[in-house]
């Protein structure tokens, strides 16, 4: 991805072709009891299986719901790395703590990079240390856009040059920008959402007051309102999801 297309989103060190949007709907008032575990238990030790955990959040409007983003290098890949942690010896210590903290946990989209590059840039090495429990200040958002066909090429590059430095010159700090990976979920024991199109937008802001900056220059934005968003509407199949999120402690992401 040339820097003069996407300025905001940094060369890569390791990138993930496939990636989990995870979206889990909580009992009330255990997010802060899962998000413990989840940091203390289940970061290094699904690394070592070959996953990737890129970033974990509260979810800003919706205070029981925890959303995480994990990554693969492939799709065998993941059928290995998923087998040998939820085969293994630390999920079956703490699955029991960690179900009961949930309602559901089968909001999944399965995606990949909607071009080459487009993907996280995912370093272990800027996550804070066990332990930690200092959050960034940082934002982030993630926009779903649902259509009523496979997200082509054709519509991803123009959203990559029409769309991103146009959001980035409002604000936005894009992070990745994903499209649904159309290949079976080869892990059935976690299902995932399938049959949908999606193309999903993620920035980050350095704090909550340039988030909201940024949604109210979209607001005003002409260019905006009246050239892209007509050319989104007419191919979207539902108004497209929101989520507001704040990392959580040890969020790689952040």
């Amino acid at each position: 991805m040339k820097d003069a297309v996407l300025p905001s989103i940094a060369p890569r060190s390791v990138d993930c072709a496939v990636i989990e949007l995870r979206q889990y709907t909580l009992h009330p008032g255990m997010r802060e009891t899962l998000i413990g575990l989840f940091e203390r238990e289940f970061v290094e030790s699904q690394e070592a299986c070959g996953a990737r955990v890129i970033g974990q959040f509260r979810d800003l409007d919706r205070p029981d719901r925890f959303v995480w983003l994990r990554g693969f290098a492939d799709m065998p890949g993941r059928k290995q790395a998923l087998a040998d942690f939820y085969g293994g010896p630390v999920w079956k210590a703490h699955r029991d703590a960690a179900n009961a903290t949930m309602i559901d946990s089968d909001d999944v989209l399965l995606l990949r990079p909607a071009w080459s590059r487009a993907g996280f840039d995912h370093d272990p090495a800027t996550r804070p240390d066990l332990g930690s429990t200092v959050a960034s200040e940082a934002r982030f958002v993630a926009r779903v856009y649902v259509f009523g066909a496979p997200v082509e090429s054709d519509l991803a590059e123009w959203f990559r040059h029409a769309v991103i430095p146009l959001f980035d010159e409002l604000g936005a700090s894009t992070v990745a920008v994903l499209v649904t990976e159309d290949a079976e979920n080869n892990f059935p024991a976690l299902p995932v959402r399938e049959g949908e199109h999606v193309l999903v937008w993620i920035a980050r802001f350095d704090d909550h007051a340039a988030q909201a900056r940024f949604f109210e220059a979209v607001g005003r934005s002409r260019r905006w309102n009246e050239e892209l968003l007509p050319v989104l509407r007419r191919r979207l199949l539902d108004k497209p999801a929101l989520l507001r999120l704040a990392p959580s402690a040890r969020s790689a992401l952040r």
